[in-house]
């Protein structure tokens, strides 16, 4: 007689793509998805979705073809507007708190109803089981993903959101304590996990984010890159220096405008009409950064591609020469990786886990957080040699083959539900 497949309940605020495309919610459908593929059972307890699939209970459609995935929605209750510039710290500390509450209650429910053999929460989507740990068997594991939340993005107003993100922060440090494990996504976000959730350092186990390379490869073609660059009106001799993300101010696209502008007066490798500076991604800040483009001088030269699916973002990836990603805090940053997968070079800054992934000369240039005139520099020196940006784009996929892949995640992810199990 077989032995009886692993279960496991994933809680999470958002996942794709029922509810867009983000790091956070690519990296929980990757983690479920991979899951399946080793035959595990996965309950998935988020929000309704945006669309109209799938529905409660039924499968996802991820493609799996061992493991059964099904989904609980539990209703994730904001108020108007929620999502407009000024008032993502406001919902995160009410709406997402109680939202946890009640998505951890379900996985409670499951866990009392011997239908859960462990539960992976992301960020505070898990504090109702976290609340109630002591009286439930599954272990709980905690992935507290960019902490963007414990984050001083901008020196002028740093104290004043700490105030504010202080019942999520509180909500997120409960989760962790009374986790049996938790994950720390890059080996430089170790110390900040450590400090942030005040924590020993024997909880926490380094696992990262990963990509599914031959998933990725799949999704774009040469021709889908001449495809977006058409539409956007790019002519094929222009340089195309890409960043996605959310249009947020921790993203530090408003670092990156001066730092181009100064380039271009000041270097003849970014002379008018040969080049333009793509941004993926819609946010709460466009409009600010759009009046800092403005500012800047180079309304001309960049092109806001907005909120893009998938296909369309891999595309943007491969019509690229360069990737820039600017940004003032960051997590794991998955966005690079895919950059990275796609063969791109890259300039990015020193936060977060990015220093794991890009190595100084190696696959790309790391410069300070917050620093415009290095960031100008990293690119002089750039945009000058095609061919070594080549070389470097090819090191960077090697990179992600060798310890970003999610073959070798998913291995790991195993090897510790089955050591909490034990």
């Amino acid at each position: 007689m077989s032995a009886r497949p692993l279960r496991v309940a994933v809680t999470s605020r958002a996942v794709f793509p029922l509810h867009g495309l983000g790091g956070l919610e690519r990296s929980v459908f990757d983690l479920v998805r991979h899951l399946a593929k080793h035959d595990v059972r996965v309950t998935v307890i988020t929000r309704p979705p945006e669309g109209d699939l799938p529905p409660e209970g039924g499968r996802s459609p991820s493609g799996s073809s061992t493991g059964e995935i099904t989904f609980r929605y539990v209703p994730y209750r904001t108020f108007p507007f929620a999502g407009r510039r000024g008032t993502t710290v406001l919902d995160r500390s009410t709406a997402y708190p109680l939202f946890g509450r009640r998505a951890g209650r379900v996985a409670a429910s499951l866990v009392r109803n011997g239908e859960v053999d462990i539960v992976h929460g992301f960020g505070a989507s898990v504090l109702g089981y976290a609340e109630r740990r002591r009286e439930l068997s599954a272990p709980l594991v905690l992935n507290p993903q960019g902490l963007e939340e414990f984050g001083a993005t901008d020196p002028s107003s740093a104290r004043l959101k700490r105030l504010a993100y202080y019942p999520l922060q509180r909500a997120v440090r409960t989760c962790a304590r009374a986790a049996d494990a938790v994950i720390a996504t890059d080996t430089a976000l170790e110390p900040a996990v450590r400090a942030h959730l005040r924590i020993d350092r024997s909880k926490i186990v380094t696992i990262p984010n990963a990509l599914d390379l031959e998933e990725l490869d799949a999704k774009v073609s040469p021709a889908d890159a001449a495809r977006v660059k058409r539409a956007a009106g790019i002519t094929g001799g222009e340089l195309v220096l890409l960043s996605v993300g959310r249009l947020e101010r921790n993203k530090g696209f408003h670092v990156l405008a001066p730092a181009l502008a100064a380039l271009r007066d000041h270097s003849a490798r970014l002379a008018p009409g040969s080049w333009r500076w793509v941004i993926v991604g819609a946010g709460p800040f466009e409009a600010e950064l759009r009046r800092t483009i403005a500012a800047a001088g180079i309304t001309s030269d960049v092109h806001f591609a907005g909120r893009v699916n998938d296909g369309d973002l891999h595309a943007w990836y491969e019509a690229a020469d360069l990737f820039v990603h600017p940004t003032l805090y960051e997590g794991s940053s998955l966005v690079t990786l895919e950059a990275m997968a796609h063969r791109r070079a890259c300039v990015v800054t020193n936060a977060g886990g990015l220093p794991d992934k890009v190595r100084n000369g190696v696959n790309g240039w790391i410069v300070p957080a917050g620093d415009p005139s290095a960031l100008t520099a990293a690119l002089s020196g750039a945009i000058g040699d095609k061919t070594r940006l080549a070389e470097m784009g090819a090191r960077g996929r090697t990179i992600v083959e060798n310890s970003f892949s999610w073959a070798s995640a998913a291995r790991h992810t195993l090897a510790l539900y089955r050591r909490l199990l034990r």
